[in-house]
């Protein structure tokens, strides 16, 4: 898993590329606040070596929860910049500061 961070100079704007390596699942996502926590827009394409990625356009100095949903289980990023309790979930969300 990880994350890469492109600030870019004549935009509000930075690119986030999501990826994790996912060998044996069929599908993965992003999900979080930047869409609406739905997985159809955060899919993730697969690339031959089983690693899963995508990039999008976050607006900047803004401060972002989300989790990879992988084959229907949610799996936080290790790379997160810190981790957030979610008490809807139960569970700590990955958190994204651009």
């Amino acid at each position: 898993m990880s994350l890469k961070k492109q600030f870019v100079k004549t935009k509000p704007v930075c690119k986030v590329t999501f990826s994790i390596d996912a060998k044996d699942a069929s599908s993965a996502s992003v999900v979080g606040d930047f869409n609406n926590w739905n997985a159809e827009e955060g899919a993730l394409s697969k690339l031959k070596n089983g690693t899963f990625k995508a990039t999008y356009d976050l607006v900047k100095d803004a401060i972002y929860e989300f989790k990879y949903l992988v084959d229907g289980a949610y799996v936080n990023d290790p790379e997160a910049d810190s981790y957030k309790w979610n008490d809807f979930a139960g569970s700590e969300n990955s958190v994204l500061v651009v």
